[in-house]
């Protein structure tokens, strides 16, 4: 997987990145939990390590 630099700061992350916001709202019913939870690990095991959060998507 590539990696991108954030701004100046050195921190880099996953070229490509998994949106959150359908795990919560947005695209119907919240997913479940446990399916939610596996969906992050899955992608992180695969190397994504940018995740788009936001506090208005809401909590798992």
């Amino acid at each position: 997987m590539k990696n991108k630099e954030l701004g100046k700061s050195g921190l880099e992350v996953s070229a490509l990145g998994l949106g959150c916001m359908g795990l919560s709202f947005g695209y119907g019913p919240a997913t479940e939990k446990s399916l939610a939870l596996k969906l992050i690990r899955d992608a992180y095991n695969k190397a994504v390590t940018f995740f788009d959060t936001a506090e208005a998507y809401g909590h798992l």
